[in-house]
C-alpha cells in the first residue's frame, strides 16, 4: 500500500456559476477514493492571467491521498470533464480548472505533470489561498513578488 502523502491543488473557474462550480468541486475532490479533503481556501477572484474572459474564481484545497500523483491529476481531469471543462487552445476559459501544485515533498517533470506546479509563485490567486491554510508553504518574498495583482477574498 502507498503512503499517504498531503497533496495541494488550486481550483479554478471563469464561465457558468464560478462559484458554485468550485464548491461542487470542493465535494467531489473530497469524495475521491483513498483520498481525505484536509483544508479548502476562501473563494477568491481575480482578473484572468494569461488568458480572457470573466474574472476567475480561485481557492486551494489540501487532500491526504495515497493515490500517485498522475492517478491524482486523472482523477481531477475527470472532475473538470464532469463539470463541462473543454480545452480548445492553451489558456482558454474554462468551467472548472484543478491543478496539483504540491504532491508532499514530490519534484516530477512529465510531458503531462510538473510539481511543483511551475507558474504558481507567479501567481496571487494561487499564493494567496494557499497561505491562508498552509502559511508554512509560502515565502514572504512570494507573496511580496505578487503583492501587485488584484486577488479579492469573496468568501
Amino acid at each position: 500500500m502507498r503512503a499517504s502523502v498531503v497533496a495541494t491543488i488550486g481550483l479554478g473557474a471563469n464561465l457558468g456559476d464560478a462559484p458554485a462550480t468550485v464548491r461542487a468541486a470542493f465535494a467531489a475532490i473530497a469524495a475521491l477514493a483513498q483520498t481525505d479533503l484536509l483544508r479548502t481556501s476562501s473563494l477568491y477572484r481575480s482578473a484572468p492571467v494569461d488568458s480572457s474572459g470573466p474574472d476567475y474564481v480561485n481557492a486551494v484545497v489540501q487532500v491526504r491521498t495515497t493515490l500517485s500523483a498522475p492517478a491524482l491529476l486523472a482523477q481531477l481531469q475527470t472532475i473538470e470533464a464532469a463539470a463541462g471543462r473543454e480545452r480548445p487552445y492553451r489558456n482558454a476559459p474554462r468551467t472548472l480548472d484543478l491543478d496539483v501544485l504540491l504532491y508532499g515533498d514530490a519534484h516530477m517533470d512529465s510531458p503531462t505533470l510538473t510539481i511543483p506546479h511551475p507558474r504558481m509563485q507567479q501567481r496571487a490567486f494561487v499564493l494567496l489561498p494557499l497561505a491562508e491554510i498552509a502559511p508554512q508553504l509560502v515565502s514572504a518574498q512570494a507573496m511580496a513578488a505578487v503583492q501587485d495583482q488584484v486577488v479579492q477574498r469573496t468568501e
